[in-house]
């Protein structure tokens, strides 16, 4: 009779997790400014609907005014898609957590949102990216290939 030992699952392949470590950057950092340039929108034409009563408005009206302007905000399709994506980043990134190295996790997925946001500005709002921000995004980079490659000589 043999044993009953689960035999230990195959650690995922190099392209998996640098898969995964894209993908949550950019679902965090190139959805944050289509989020943004929506909610610039909304509040724009927000502002030209509201009316001087807001001053005179009670609690209760003004949570149901939240509550409304949460739920048109949702409605609008420039503004939930990203939002959607966003969240899912977030699901993706627990997954990840959960089954690799917190201490390379955390910084890679974060340095990665930070670089797809930079990338998201320029093709959203046409921002000119500085050769100081260049530079920061290459120190990132190799910031992030020394925590790999540290981690794999330990």
């Amino acid at each position: 009779m043999g044993t009953d030992t689960p035999l230990p699952e195959p650690a995922p392949s190099a392209f998996n997790y640098i898969l995964s470590f894209l993908l949550v950057g950019i679902a965090w950092g190139f959805t944050t400014p289509f989020i943004r340039r929506a909610a610039v929108d909304f509040n724009k034409r927000q502002d030209q609907t509201s009316t001087s009563q807001q001053e005179k408005q009670t609690i209760g009206s003004r949570m149901a005014s939240l509550f409304w302007t949460v739920v048109n905000l949702l409605r609008t399709p420039a503004y939930a898609i990203p939002l959607v994506l966003n969240l899912t980043g977030s699901v993706w990134f627990f997954l990840l957590v959960g089954k690799h190295e917190l201490s390379l996790t955390v910084p890679i997925t974060n340095s990665m949102a930070f670089l797809f946001t930079v990338l998201g500005e320029w093709y959203v709002e046409r921002k000119v990216i500085a050769q100081e921000t260049w530079l920061g995004m290459l120190l990132v980079l190799g910031g992030i290939a020394l925590c790999v490659q540290s981690k794999n000589h330990v």
